[in-house]
């Protein structure tokens, strides 16, 4: 399914290949833990390990958006499922296995925590996030009933554009279900998106009514990664949408000039982080929510209705 001049090239970039159509990066702030230099926003904000933590897709291939700002390289994606289905226990027990084998390097490595890196052997947490849309793996429900039965935390990340998976999800949500929310209306979505399918905006509606339905199953986040000139505009839109979820948690977060993003966008459409505070506080304004938390590194904010300390993830040992 993957052409071996892009498998060494996904390789070059740190991806490992597990199976058919899965894959694992070991993200930059899982390094830095290791070293004691940082920790990824989400162990400020929720309390997951960064060490622990395996950044991973069921679905590296399928995607039914091609957003400008993405980092990736989305130009082999299609935005249906074809070929061959993983088993999840086949998904899971590569991922780890690729993600520890990935980390073998930093055991000999002086500036490493050996606490962190003999914690970091028996990963606690799944970021189902790296690349593609993970609903579109025909069997994203079983993998995330096997994650909890293996005692694993997951943080699924979706675009929206797929409500008949949330749907299957309602028995088994995943620990912490995210809407990546592109743009405040349709045009700018279209604008921005180009979605390989048809009624991509409506979907993303029906997701936030799903995702409304869930709230009291799962903790749920919208997330607005915002570009300026491009996206970061009409917060009182983007609060309508917002009311229609009432997410116990709403992100924003700056576009990061990284990666295949830099051949779509420029530098000056990165915003900084205080600009993105600002827009935090202008969505605060519209949705009575309000920013309870914030990492200036990471470009991003926080925002719930009333904070408690039930937002930090209670882990396993």
């Amino acid at each position: 399914m993957i052409s071996e001049a892009k498998k060494k090239d996904l390789e070059k970039q740190g991806y490992r290949l597990v199976g058919e159509h899965s894959a694992i990066k070991v993200c930059l702030w899982c390094k830095n833990s290791l070293r004691n230099e940082g920790f990824c926003y989400k162990q400020k904000f929720y309390g997951i390990n960064s060490h622990r933590c395996v950044q991973m897709t069921p679905s590296l291939l399928n995607c039914t958006l091609r957003c400008r700002w993405c980092w990736r390289d989305i130009e082999h994606t299609l935005p249906r499922w074809i070929g061959k289905t993983d088993s999840p226990k086949k998904i899971i027990s590569g991922c780890i296995k690729e993600h520890v084998k990935y980390l073998q390097g930093f055991g000999g490595n002086k500036k490493t925590n050996s606490k962190k890196y003999s914690e970091a052997q028996k990963p606690l947490h799944f970021a189902i996030s790296l690349a593609g849309e993970p609903t579109l793996y025909p069997k994203l429900p079983e993998l995330i009933k096997e994650l909890k039965k293996q005692g694993l935390i997951s943080f699924l990340v979706t675009n929206g554009t797929n409500p008949e998976m949330l749907e299957n999800l309602k028995k088994n949500p995943p620990s912490q279900l995210y809407i990546t929310l592109p743009a405040p209306n349709e045009e700018v979505f279209k604008q921005m998106c180009s979605p390989l399918i048809k009624d991509g905006w409506k979907k993303i509606l029906d997701s936030l009514k799903i995702m409304n339905e869930l709230k009291k199953k799962t903790r749920t986040t919208i997330r607005l990664t915002l570009a300026k000139n491009n996206n970061m505009l009409l917060p009182e839109q983007y609060a309508e949408l917002i009311k229609i979820a009432e997410p116990l948690f709403v992100e924003c977060k700056a576009y990061m000039f990284v990666g295949y993003s830099k051949k779509r966008m420029r530098m000056e459409e990165m915003p900084l982080h205080g600009e993105i505070k600002e827009f935090a506080e202008e969505l605060a304004r519209y949705t009575g929510y309000k920013i309870v938390d914030e990492q200036q590194i990471s470009r991003v904010v926080l925002l719930m209705k009333k904070d408690n300390k039930k937002r930090k993830i209670k882990l396993n040992s």
